[in-house]
């Protein structure tokens, strides 16, 4: 009988621990909003390595296209110096 009426009335030290509680969720609310955004934008912004890589990428393709041309031009040159 006793755990009964114990459990349907609460304690002093439960609803003051409750009252707490939700003190410090408010007082924590905006510095966890804080947290969460820093995250976010951490995460959806392209990172150093990925700038990296991509220029990188295009530089590779760049200097490709200029040997392609290069080599291609100076041979050319090379067989009309030939046929003279």
């Amino acid at each position: 009988m006793g755990k009964k009426d114990a459990s349907s009335v609460k304690q002093p030290v439960d609803q003051y621990r409750k009252q707490i509680g939700k003190q410090d969720y408010k007082k924590n609310k905006p510095a966890l909003r804080a947290t969460r955004l820093k995250a976010e934008a951490k995460r959806s912004a392209p990172g150093i390595r990925d700038v990296i890589l991509v220029i990188v990428a295009v530089l590779v393709f760049l200097i490709g296209i200029y040997a392609f041309f290069y080599l291609n031009l100076s041979t050319e040159l090379d067989l009309d110096l030939d046929m003279d």
